[in-house]
């Protein structure tokens, strides 16, 4: 019996020491691992218009990785021409916001959405992007 305590004692001990460990390993990976920027982007549109009426989009994005200009832009998917830049902010350092402004001239859907885009200068040629917005739809009848 007492061979059986000592084993017992000399288990819950490396059991401690290898939770302890772990815990240890865990922290150095967290703290070690690559840092997220933060930021996103929002956009509003009326859920339908009429035709030969304007319709109003506006998008707001920011972000906060050190380094980069921002500029965002809208895009817009309709009758089958595929996704296309239809307006694009001033390059800012801050939060970016940007509207459109347009009629549509038949019914359907349009579908818009908006780009954030880090830049390195105010003339960068290879901007990267750095968040999107959801999609939103407007019915147009």
């Amino acid at each position: 019996m007492t061979r059986t305590k000592k084993k017992t004692g000399v288990v819950a001990r490396g059991g401690r020491v290898a939770v302890i460990g772990a815990l240890g390993l865990a922290s150095v990976a967290l703290a070690a691992g690559p840092a997220f920027a933060k930021g996103g982007v929002d956009i509003t549109a009326p859920r339908t218009a009429q035709v030969g009426k304007t319709i109003t989009v506006k998008a707001h994005g920011g972000d906060d990785s050190a380094g980069y200009l921002h500029q965002l832009c809208l895009e817009e998917n309709g009758f089958g021409e595929g996704w296309h830049q239809e307006n694009c902010s001033a390059v800012v350092e801050g939060d970016a916001r940007v509207t459109a402004h347009g009629t549509s001239a038949r019914r359907g859907t349009l579908k818009f959405r908006a780009v954030l885009y880090g830049l390195t200068g105010p003339h960068d040629q290879n901007p990267v992007r750095l968040h999107a917005s959801d999609v939103v739809t407007v019915h147009v009848s």
